[in-house]
């Protein structure tokens, strides 16, 4: 690349990062936020919450509702009353690591003082949408990634849960390197999260085993949660797994039975 080239690079970067920083001096309040996200009809029902392995707040899941819950205190503990990122991500595959994800947003969003947002980041295996229910028509996180024109509202999906949305994988790919820890996606987080004080988000990452991206992505995240495959994932396999990440940013480890 030409120093000319260099130039116009800097100066558009600049354009992006000062567009960026007057929507947050704009942004809404939290109660403002709160406020536009109504499900209306489309509120799922406590029933209808179980068939799609989500937690409530009936006591039929009373013991699930109040584990996830338990993270959700020690993330805010440590957050200094920040809203922030937490990057979910299982040792190996089919630990359940999306399980634990979806039902972590859905814990934050039980409290009514806060909204939870959900991205689906296990580009080769994306699930959430079809857990949750949601049809993509529009796209998802890759789609918006190499197409930013068309907008971020566009790919944030009603789930049926108040105050929890989805960002579906879109379009899928098998590595996921190069989108993690490219400019445009750290602006969009950093953009979705300085918007509203009240909002968290959830980033579902891909295994940590056999591939960089979970550990790509713990660059973007303020928190990691570990999850194992409870009598799936040895001893050392979660050692390993551990050590790919800054452990100031470990939040935990989470033994996980429902795969």
């Amino acid at each position: 690349m030409s120093t000319h080239d260099d130039r116009i690079f800097t100066e558009r970067r600049d354009e992006v990062i000062d567009a960026a920083m007057r929507r947050v001096e704009e942004r809404p309040s939290a109660g403002h936020s709160i406020a536009l996200m109504t499900e209306g009809s489309h509120a799922l029902a406590p029933l209808q919450l179980e068939q799609r392995r989500l937690i409530h707040r009936e006591d039929s899941v009373r013991l699930q509702s109040d584990a996830f819950r338990e993270i959700r205190t020690r993330l805010l503990g440590l957050a200094d009353n920040q809203n922030f990122i937490t990057l979910v991500a299982s040792v190996s595959p089919h630990s359940g690591g999306s399980f634990v994800a979806r039902n972590l947003a859905a814990a934050f969003a039980f409290d009514e003082t806060k909204t939870s947002l959900l991205i689906d980041c296990n580009l080769r295996y994306p699930s959430q949408h079809r857990a949750l229910g949601v049809d993509p028509a529009k796209g998802g996180l890759i789609d918006f990634l190499e197409h930013p024109v068309r907008g971020i509202k566009s790919i944030i999906y009603q789930t049926g849960i108040p105050r929890l949305r989805l960002v579906p994988a879109g379009t899928s790919r098998e590595n996921g390197g190069e989108f993690f820890s490219s400019f445009r996606m750290r602006a969009m987080l950093d953009s979705l999260r300085c918007r509203y004080t009240d909002r968290y988000l959830f980033l579902d990452g891909p295994a940590i085993k056999g591939s960089p991206d979970a550990r790509i992505l713990s660059d973007l995240a303020d928190f990691v949660v570990v999850v194992v495959g409870y009598g799936r994932d040895t001893a050392a396999a979660v050692n390993q797994a551990v050590a790919n990440f800054e452990p100031s940013k470990l939040a935990g480890v989470v033994f996980n039975q429902s795969v």
